[in-house]
């Protein structure tokens, strides 16, 4: 007896969508995303498409009307809820415009759950494009089966990101002169925390004192190699979610 295929397919494409989802929701398809599943993918009525929406999980939407320019999908079931996420942020300086947008990418592929830019005094971006970099995490999210979001936060200044601290938060600072092995610091501080990555340049020494004057503020070290800001970020994170987060 043959086996009954998969359904819906592995093949079914994934969309993020802001239209709150729930069983039985018809959700309007425009713009890009239209054009993507009718000219790219040619998409017919009848045919599946995976939905999240960033609060509710995944759920599966079936074409119900198809146009040039318009898409209608009808929920028909929820697949599996919105995932857990573990307590990072990722606060770190705006870089160059391709660099921080693949910082953006790769966070959301990693788990974060907020990603916070942070001017400091050598950050060279002066304007950063936020919807732009919510647009990369989308669309990573999106090709990794993701069904959350990391939170992005407006950019804000060094001093009033310190000033505004958290108490409860650990704050893992990437520390250019050096600090206490990555993942040592990391085991030893579980619980919600933060990884805070400085520019190309690298933080000034009033803003390494002002980091070190926050009482949950810990300096790392991620090992014997000079590490661009955007592979720093990536590695901290996965140090992180080695030691305390869900890679466990």
């Amino acid at each position: 007896m043959p086996a009954t295929p998969a359904w819906p397919p592995r093949s079914t494409p994934r969309l993020f969508v802001e239209t709150p989802l729930a069983l039985g929701a018809s959700v309007p398809v425009e713009g890009g995303q239209a054009h993507y599943l009718v000219s790219v993918l040619r998409l017919k009525a009848g045919d599946p498409v995976k939905l999240f929406d960033d609060a509710t999980g995944e759920w599966l939407g079936i074409a119900a009307s198809v146009g040039k320019r318009a898409v209608v999908l009808d929920v028909t079931q929820q697949l599996r809820p919105r995932e857990p996420v573990p307590d990072l942020w990722l606060c770190a300086a705006p870089i160059k415009k391709g660099r921080i947008d693949w910082v953006a990418e790769k966070a959301a592929e990693l788990g974060v759950a907020r990603l916070v830019p942070v001017l400091t005094r050598r950050t060279v971006v002066d304007r950063l494009n936020v919807e732009r970099l919510r647009a990369h995490m989308i669309e990573a999210a999106e090709q990794c089966d993701r069904t959350a979001l990391p939170d992005l936060a407006d950019p804000v200044k060094l001093d009033a990101l310190l000033r505004d601290w958290p108490a409860d938060r650990a704050l893992f600072f990437a520390d250019e002169t050096g600090g206490t092995s990555a993942a040592a610091a990391m085991a030893a501080h579980l619980g919600p925390a933060a990884i805070l990555i400085g520019p190309e340049g690298g933080f000034d020494e009033a803003e390494r004192t002002a980091i070190r004057a926050v009482p949950r503020a810990v300096g790392i070290g991620l090992g014997p190699r000079i590490l661009r800001a955007e592979t720093a970020a990536a590695a901290a994170i996965a140090v992180w979610m080695s030691a305390a987060g869900d890679w466990q």
